[in-house]
């Protein structure tokens, strides 16, 4: 697919507030079937981010990291949205053992942290979101990979989502 300056969007966030508005004004640009790679360090605000995105979609519970569990799933008015940390993973078959591709379907959202770890048998991303620490802050780098992810970036960028 041809992608041109449109396929990215950046900026920077100089507090928590405004990695959860970050996530809050994605939410306003999600769908179901959207595939999400989220890269970063170990707390450059990766779960911080999901949280602002599920706030937004509904959810009214906790949003832990699923470091432990694999994943978490959420089941929302819209739709569901599974968050997954690989960061665990020793080897990319644990993905096919623990059968998460079922996840994945034109009903749900995947955020998946640490993507690498289940390299060459992970679907592939409509969006990768990069975040990184900044100073006292963070930076964003959003990329589409794919048309569903560029047109998710287009309803982002707009003034009406991009408020954070």
């Amino acid at each position: 697919m041809a992608m041109d300056d449109t396929s990215v969007l950046s900026g920077s966030l100089p507090d928590e507030r405004a990695t959860l508005a970050l996530g809050a004004a994605f939410a306003a640009a999600a769908q179901p079937g959207l595939t999400v790679h989220l890269l970063g360090d170990l707390g450059a605000g990766k779960t911080t981010f999901t949280r602002g995105l599920l706030a937004a979609l509904g959810n009214a519970g906790k949003v832990k990291s699923p470091t432990y569990t694999l994943v978490e799933s959420y089941p929302l008015p819209a739709f569901t949205v599974h968050h997954f940390d690989l960061y665990r993973f020793a080897d990319p078959e644990e993905w096919n053992d623990a059968g998460f591709s079922e996840y994945f379907g034109a009903d749900s959202l995947c955020l998946v942290e640490w993507p690498a770890q289940a390299a060459g048998l992970l679907p592939a991303a409509d969006l990768t979101l990069e975040l990184a620490v900044a100073g006292s802050g963070r930076t964003y780098h959003f990329q589409a990979q794919t048309q569903t992810g560029q047109s998710c970036l287009n309803r982002l960028s707009t003034p009406s989502a991009a408020h954070c």
